[in-house]
């Protein structure tokens, strides 16, 4: 496995989780991972600008070499699709100005690759989150836990 960062994202509109892992000789660690969280009192305009403001000071910061997005897959609710997806393509735009090989995966695969099976439950994904950094506690909002999964996820794919 070569060694390289790998900034994984959850994209949204009122939460981008974010989590960046390292592999560095066969072994995976966690170098940061938290949120991007806007005000949804905020016209859209300037919460997509806050997105795309603050994943510019955290790609600057810690230089991923690619970054793993989640892609839109299924929604239940009709009314935040749109908005997740203007995040999101604000999401590709930071990347693409900064050069960053993008790969994206559906939740289905994500949980494929961690757990084996594509409709696991969360509690299973965030078990095999801890074992693969080797932790105990994971960060409180699902977002960001989900963010470092897409991130070990395209980690695991890099082996292939």
């Amino acid at each position: 496995m070569t060694d390289m960062k790998i900034l994984g994202i959850d994209p949204g509109m009122a939460i981008v989780g974010y989590g960046i892992v390292e592999t560095k000789n066969d072994k995976l660690a966690l170098v940061t991972s938290g949120s991007i969280q806007t005000d949804k009192s905020l016209s859209d305009s300037k919460r997509l600008l806050e997105i795309y403001n603050d994943l510019a000071q955290i790609v600057e910061k810690y230089r991923p070499d690619c970054a793993s997005v989640e892609e839109l897959f299924f929604f239940k609710n009709q009314k935040t699709v749109i908005p997740v997806a203007e995040a999101r393509g604000v999401i590709l735009t930071v990347l693409e100005t900064f050069n960053i090989p993008v790969y994206n995966y559906t939740p289905m695969e994500v949980k494929q690759v961690l757990t084996g099976y594509g409709r696991a439950e969360k509690k299973e994904v965030e078990q095999m989150v801890k074992l693969s950094l080797n932790c105990e506690v994971l960060p409180k909002l699902d977002d960001t836990v989900d963010a470092i999964a897409i991130a070990i996820c395209h980690s695991r794919n890099c082996l292939v």
